[in-house]
């Protein structure tokens, strides 16, 4: 559904046009003229609250224009507590300056003052006055507005005006120690990395993610800079305080994503009284690294009915009362009120269903740039794609250079455009090298300075002899530990570890093509390979052979029309279609309660995935095998669902373990296709116990009940051991499933 507008009266506002079509304000009209004016994405097509057309996407602007900021302050899409949280940091005097100001002074003001009067106001600007007025600027306003205003972080150049920053995003299929320390010895030999050493956890146990902590936390020490930038493992911020419990002093700065509103932010785990309680914990000289995105609670099924700029605009909201409450306990704790915090705008990462094509990508980007940084914010991008949007490898370049005009703080880096464990298109350490060139950009300093001393930039930045050179990197590691061997035999030790690190399909970028900021030609052959594997994956199905070697295969169906309708509509694949529903019904009478655990099998993005030989079978068997020494019972059917997404299976567990008055634990186990592109042919494992009675409330049971095992495949997690960690994962819910009364589970989750 589309918004089409009518014509505007001269001087008419938003109010006025609403009070005149309804005679009376409504809130529905008034959340869908806000969100006319947007520029179009898919997103907020689903929502219903996109423009029909340019012309009402015009009218829609020029209502916005003329309403004066104090009547959109007064008149919020949604009212909860994260709203009236956000505005713990909002300077009401300052917000008295600008009040009577229209939406268009507001804009002519940003785009023609000084930067310092800019800096004056913003602390009085509420997260919807920011959203609106950004709704009102072309891609080429914005970039003015971005490169004009700069936040950096405390003692450091990260986020001024001149840098350009980036997270290493070491990630590994397998959370592999050696994996992760040589994608960061490949970034400092482009000498890239100056921001945060951030690894995304292929497993969240507290152990694993410790470990990982440790491989980071490690390199820092050796090289001395422990105080210069911090590092982080992506896990949910209560594992990263449960680790730091066990193993004081192991970990960086703490990471989170959050979404824009009370219920979005349940998916994550996440309440405001959990994010208060880190953030006065964060004394010391990191304090809070987010995580957001565009779509995010949409895609959760939490828009409220408002557009996702406004959603996008209050997550900044959250962070910087957040940020503002790292400030006070590091006051309260004799420190300086210097915090730490920053925020990573994850563009692309969700999917066609958010915005498709390269040109939504960089408007998306430019709005989340502003928005953050009128929150006073250091505010960084992941430039992505998925698979499965209308953007190339090469159109991830030419986003790239739109958006360096803009001045974001950071982009994330890897050895290729390629994630070997999430399976999406983003920034690699040749872009960073490229964009600095073109741009005449820098890392921080005392970064700069460390790479130059390792001697991999000269006193003038430019490459050296040692540019792209990991084994360089690592003779300097082990000299730092004491090491006296030959050169020569450091390095040949480094051959031994990088091949065993590309044998895990982790690509490690050497040297460099024509120019420093191009791939070596093979890698860039390798990297495009993988490209063109994924979009095949992306389109196949699930043979008739696969289902019909499962044992007591059953075969369901979602809503999903075909393959087409599944990817550009996630929606489609999460619930079943009549028919299924009543085949699950029937099912469960057949069953007659004696079955506490279910396995569902769906196609997912790559359903090649389960399909390669030595993929699924090692797996199920070797479930069953130990789910039964563990004393579950399983059904002996296996659910296996086309184009089925991960809520599809919270909907089969209802229908099958529904039962309000059970207590007692039902497990659910669900393979899904993740996203192609690795190379792996990956499927993940979400594993679900909860009580019967709370499977039996509608919504009750959604991802934040969930623990996942990611990366499954004979080249990376095997899947026999991913088998016996999902059976630990389930003996652990099933426990915290029988000491949790669920209304005190429900009660703890709302906060």
């Amino acid at each position: 559904m589309s918004v089409s507008l009518p014509d505007v009266l001269p001087e008419e506002d938003v109010l006025d046009f609403v009070q005149r079509q309804h005679g009376a304000f409504d809130a529905r009209l008034y959340q869908q003229v806000l969100g006319a004016a947007n520029a179009f994405k898919e997103g907020d097509q689903a929502i219903g609250v996109a423009a029909a057309d340019d012309v009402s996407r015009q009218r829609a602007r020029t209502l916005l224009s003329r309403t004066r900021l104090d009547d959109v302050h007064a008149h919020p899409p949604f009212e909860d507590r994260l709203h009236v949280f956000s505005l713990e940091a909002w300077d009401a005097a300052r917000w008295r300056r600008v009040a009577g100001w229209t939406l268009g002074q507001l804009k002519d003001f940003l785009l023609t003052a000084d930067e310092a009067s800019v800096h004056d106001v913003l602390d009085g600007l509420p997260s919807d006055v920011i959203a609106c007025v950004v709704k009102l600027m072309s891609d080429a306003e914005l970039k003015a507005v971005g490169g004009r205003v700069f936040h950096p972080l405390p003692g450091s150049r990260v986020g001024a005006r001149g840098y350009l920053g980036a997270r290493l995003q070491p990630n590994s299929p397998t959370d592999h120690p050696e994996d992760i320390r040589w994608q960061v010895f490949n970034g400092w030999s482009f000498a890239v990395g100056d921001v945060v050493l951030g690894t995304n956890p292929v497993s969240s146990d507290p152990k694993t993610v410790a470990a990982v902590e440790a491989a980071l936390h490690d390199v820092l020490v050796t090289f001395g800079l422990t105080d210069v930038m911090p590092h982080c493992v992506l896990a949910h911020i209560d594992v990263q305080a449960q680790v730091e419990a066990l193993h004081p002093g192991t970990t960086g700065i703490w990471f989170q994503s959050l979404g824009g509103n009370e219920a979005a932010n349940r998916t994550f785990d996440v309440t405001l009284e959990k994010m208060v309680a880190h953030a006065a914990s964060r004394t010391g000289r990191w304090g809070l690294y987010f995580e957001t995105g565009q779509g995010a609670d949409a895609t959760n099924g939490h828009h409220h009915g408002t557009d996702m700029l406004i959603h996008e605009s209050r997550k900044y909201g959250f962070a910087r009362a957040l940020k503002r409450r790292v400030a006070v306990a590091q006051g309260s704790a004799g420190r300086d009120a210097a915090p730490w915090v920053h925020v990573n705008d994850v563009a692309g990462f969700i999917g066609p269903e958010v915005f498709r094509t390269r040109e939504q990508l960089v408007r998306c980007c430019l709005e989340d740039i502003v928005m953050g940084k009128l929150h006073g914010l250091t505010l960084g991008l992941d430039v992505c794609s998925t698979l499965h949007m209308d953007v190339t490898l090469d159109d991830l370049g030419w986003c790239q250079e739109q958006l360096a005009e803009a001045g974001p703080a950071y982009l994330m880096a890897l050895p290729t455009r390629n994630d070997p464990m999430l399976s999406y298109l983003t920034t690699s350490f040749q872009d960073h090298v490229r964009l600095r060139e073109r741009y005449g950009l820098k890392v921080d300093d005392r970064m700069w300075a460390f790479f130059q001393g390792l001697g991999v930039i000269d006193a003038e930045g430019r490459p050296t002899q040692h540019f792209g050179d990991p084994r360089h990197v690592y003779v300097h590691y082990r000299r730092r530990l004491g090491d006296t061997r030959p050169e020569v035999e450091l390095r040949t030790e480094a051959e031994v570890q990088m091949a065993r690190v590309r044998a895990r399909g982790v690509p490690l970028a050497v040297g460099h093509g024509k120019e420093p900021w191009t791939l070596e030609p093979a890698l860039e052959q390798d990297l495009r390979r993988l490209y063109e594997d994924a979009k095949v994956g992306l389109w196949s199905e699930l043979s008739d052979a696969t289902v019909e070697s499962l044992p007591g295969a059953v075969r369901l169906r979602t809503c999903s029309e075909d393959r087409r309708d599944y990817i550009l509509h996630p929606p489609s694949g999460e619930s079943l279609d009549g028919d299924s529903e009543a085949a699950v019904r029937k099912l469960r009478e057949r069953h007659g309660g004696r079955w506490d655990a279910q396995i569902v099998v769906s196609d997912g993005l790559d359903p090649r995935s389960l399909m390669d030989a030595g993929h699924l079978s090692p797996f199920l068997d070797t479930l069953r095998a130990e789910l039964g020494a563990q004393g579950w019972s399983v059904a002996s059917e296996v659910l296996v669902v086309k184009h089925g997404r991960v809520r599809a299976g919270y909907q089969v567990g209802r229908l099958l373990f529904g039962d309000e008055g059970d207590a007692r634990p039902r497990a659910l186990v669900h393979v899904i296709g993740e996203r192609p592109g690795s190379g792996h042919h990956a499927y993940s494992a979400y594993l679900t116990a909860p009580a019967a009675s709370t499977w039996a409330r509608q919504g009750a049971v959604d991802h934040d009940r969930t623990r996942l095992i990611a990366g499954i495949s004979d080249t990376s997690v095997r899947p026999e051991d991913a088998a016996r960690e999902a059976v630990r994962i389930l003996s652990e819910l099933a426990t915290t499933a029988r000491t949790v009364p669920p209304s005190a589970g429900d009660t703890a989750a709302m906060g």
